[in-house]
């Protein structure tokens, strides 16, 4: 099942998995309202009796912007999507993972989250309290049957940006700005390999762990 606020882009989804013959649901919503939160939830309970995996990996950008450039409304805005958003998510999830005995949680969070001092600032402090709600889970939920990593990605060919409308690469101008050279950007597809990875039984014995994947940036 995928939640996603561009209407186009969950037709796309929708449209790749029929002719897959793969049985899904998707949801065109607003993920910074709570009762689209509990529309996702509720949904896929009632469509499969169960939730195995949660990936919050919506997110945006704040175009570099720093404390003092940095308005209400634009903070507001990056932390109810990349942080209270996911909060929700998890919170809104636990209970049918408890129930059921079993559970994934992933989390896409950024090398931001972790070294990102040159980073906008509602971005960079939206990322590390990501990382924070993934060790919070893993420590809490650990030895119920369920699991919480996360992935802190760098430079990734998405439409980021300040919002889910923008370029590809705006995001990336915007890195490539602040912080000169970088390696190439990933493509989507390699970083869903990844995302697999730590939510299937291969990754297992892998609880509360921030998992780099940046093609060396950050030891440049």
């Amino acid at each position: 099942m995928r939640a996603d606020i561009v209407q186009e882009r969950r037709k796309d989804i929708e449209l790749l998995l029929t002719d897959r013959r793969i049985d899904s649901k998707t949801l065109a919503l607003d993920i910074r309202e709570k009762e689209s939160i509990d529309k996702i939830i509720n949904t896929a309970i009632q469509a499969y009796g169960s939730i195995d995996i949660l990936c919050n990996n919506a997110g945006i950008m704040d175009g570099a912007m720093s404390v003092a450039e940095t308005s209400d409304e634009l903070w507001n805005r990056v932390m109810d999507i990349n942080l209270k958003a996911p909060f929700r998510a998890t919170r809104a999830v636990i209970p049918q993972m408890l129930k059921q005995k079993h559970g994934a949680i992933l989390n896409t969070a950024s090398v931001a989250g972790l070294y990102g001092g040159r980073a906008g600032v509602s971005y960079t402090v939206s990322k590390h309290g990501l990382i924070g709600l993934t060790k919070h889970v893993a420590a809490f939920y650990g030895t119920q049957g369920m699991r919480c990593n996360a992935m802190a990605l760098g430079a990734v060919k998405t439409n980021i940006g300040i919002g889910s409308k923008q370029p590809d690469d705006m995001g990336l101008k915007i890195i490539q700005k602040t912080f000169g050279a970088m390696p190439e950007p990933a493509d989507a597809g390699q970083i869903a390999k990844i995302a697999l990875f730590l939510v299937s039984e291969q990754s297992e014995y892998l609880n509360g762990t921030v998992l780099v994947a940046d093609s060396g940036w950050t030891v440049y």
